[in-house]
């Protein structure tokens, strides 16, 4: 009898809001919104000070710089960190050091001791808990939510973080105008008292680390090695520094646009910046819609091109009205890029090393943020606000349209664990810190297939040193030309146990190929070398002559 379609309905694709079906997850979402308005209520105030204190446009743009820089430096050590310590309790400790910050701002707020100098200071220590930040509360989602709920609740901290940036910019300019500085920062002080109860309600589970969990060292080293030799991670993070560097004349120079060009107060610089987390809103939910229809390089030019538009438009000095309206639309496009460069990098990073390779994406980003804010301001001292604007505008179109020569990586392969390599076998237990440690893999290959097997395996080689080799070749037997040897050497035996977990499905698919190109009677031979010295072995044979 033939088989009967199934009729059953499918189930439906989960909600875009149902990771917060997780009590957890819901109440550190809520609360990071409530900790994040607080930080955009604080920068708003010290932006605005520092146009007080100074009309220097480069002491203004010095405050992005600050904020930015120590992202820039300690991503990456902060992104290793995450993966070795307790997440909790560093996020705990990151949220004291923001809280005392403020603290400090609120009492120098009323003791009317604030400097320029002050103001730079404290915003670069507040950089500092931003860098330990970002790495460790995208690391803790995955265990927040089920895996079908991730992507939605990455994208559920993208919308609270542009809510927080809709609502804390304005609130934090109508309390600079109604109250004072101190009374904007004491409310950042009391968001933090939210965030910190509600990490200490969290009791993350004692089993979440893993048992071969990297030392820092190590863990640094391994990043460094997946970044070098990924090549779409290169083009991704090109792509951003090209764009940041250009696109972030608008952020150094906006409290200048709304106080000198538009003659706005405080509380209209607010209004901007909210309208741009107004737009981000906007744009995140039309975004799929529109990527559909153009792509991710689409995406990119029309956010390169709308953020240059709106740039020169600003330089035109428009009515306070239509800059708030030209603000909504530069929200938009500045979250279009954004989530584009984010969601490649998403796609293209296994798990393993997803913390560290978006610590070196962050990197980048607040690079070149900062330099090209720094870049910017100096160019504001030479030529003034509006020809600043005008040549940033022009230097992004020239980017947007040259970037087109790099387009970004589809991201399509499979990265999950294929979990397909055996036990090595031992004689012995072998110490996790020995090595280094050489494992080859010996073919039999028909010289009429050496070429296709030789051009099947260099496609091997990056991901060898991607997921953990330091070296890697492939040779021939002298004696034998038809005995074809692959070997790749990595640090410790530790560190090869974790490539046991990190070979992906693409991975996986790449091997299988190579496997048929074998010509032996049985599967191709693999062999661990563990490294050996002299003062080893005395070591060895001291401790075998004293249990003698």
């Amino acid at each position: 009898m033939a088989d009967m379609p199934n009729t059953a309905p499918k189930a439906p694709p989960p909600s875009a809001f149902s990771p917060l079906r997780q009590p957890v997850f819901a109440v550190l979402w809520a609360a990071t919104i409530l900790g994040n308005v607080g930080t955009f209520m604080r920068d708003v105030a010290s932006a605005w000070l520092v146009t007080d204190l100074s009309g220097s446009p480069s002491a203004v743009a010095m405050i992005q710089v600050a904020g930015t820089l120590p992202i820039f430096l300690l991503a990456i050590p902060a992104g290793v960190l995450s993966d070795i310590v307790d997440r909790r309790k560093l996020l705990i400790g990151v949220q004291i050091l923001l809280g005392l910050i403020s603290a400090t701002l609120l009492a120098l707020a009323l003791a009317n001791k604030l400097t320029v100098e002050i103001l730079v200071g404290l915003t670069f220590l507040g950089g500092i808990g931003a860098a330990l930040m970002g790495p460790t509360w995208q690391s803790i989602v995955p265990e927040l939510v089920p895996k079908s709920d991730l992507r939605n609740a990455v994208a559920l901290n993208s919308l609270g973080f542009n809510i927080a940036r809709s609502i804390g910019p304005a609130l934090g300019g109508a309390l600079l105008v109604a109250f004072g500085a101190a009374a904007t920062y004491g409310a950042d002080v009391l968001s933090y008292v939210f965030v910190i109860a509600a990490l200490v309600w969290w009791r993350r589970p004692a089993g979440a680390d893993d048992e071969l969990r990297e030392h820092f060292g190590g863990a640094f080293r391994a990043g460094l090695r997946y970044a070098r030799a990924s090549r779409e991670l290169h083009r991704v993070l090109l792509r951003a520094t090209l764009f940041f560097i250009c696109a972030s004349a608008i952020w150094a120079l906006l409290p200048l646009v709304a106080r000198r060009l538009l003659e706005g107060s405080a509380g209209f610089y607010g209004l901007m910046l909210g309208a741009v987390g107004t737009g981000a809103i906007i744009g995140a939910i039309v975004l799929p819609r529109i990527r559909a229809r153009t792509g991710v390089d689409g995406i990119m030019l029309g956010a390169a091109l709308a953020t240059a538009a709106i740039t020169a438009a600003l330089a035109a000095v428009p009515p306070q009205w239509l800059a708030v309206i030209l603000l909504l639309i530069l929200g938009g496009a500045w979250i279009a890029a954004l989530t584009t460069l984010n969601g490649t990098i998403q796609a293209i990073l296994p798990n393993w090393v997803r913390g560290r390779g978006l610590a070196i994406y962050l990197t980048v980003f607040n690079g070149a943020s900062a330099a090209g804010s720094l870049l910017w301001g100096i160019v504001a001292e030479a030529i003034g606000i509006h020809g600043t604007l005008v040549a940033a505008a022009l230097a992004l179109v020239v980017v947007a349209f040259a970037a087109l020569r790099l387009p970004l990586p589809a991201g399509e392969a499979d990265l999950t664990p294929s979990s397909h390599w055996p036990e090595p076998a031992m004689a012995e237990p072998v110490e996790h810190d020995r090595g280094p440690v050489t494992i080859t893999i010996e073919y039999r290959i028909a010289r009429e297939n050496r070429a296709a097997f030789l051009a099947a395996i260099a496609r091997l080689a990056p991901e060898r040193r991607r997921d953990g080799a330091f070296a890697w070749g492939v040779g021939e037997d002298a004696a034998d030309p038809e005995r074809i040897v692959e070997w790749f050497m990595v640090e410790s035996w530790a560190e090869h146990l974790r490539q046991h977990k990190r070979v992906s499905q693409a991975d996986a698919d790449i091997q299988a190929e190579l496997a048929r190109f074998h010509a032996g009677l049985d599967a191709p031979v693999v062999t661990h070398l563990l490294g050996l010295s002299a003062h080893r072995d005395n070591d060895q044979a001291g401790a075998a002559d004293r249990t003698a």
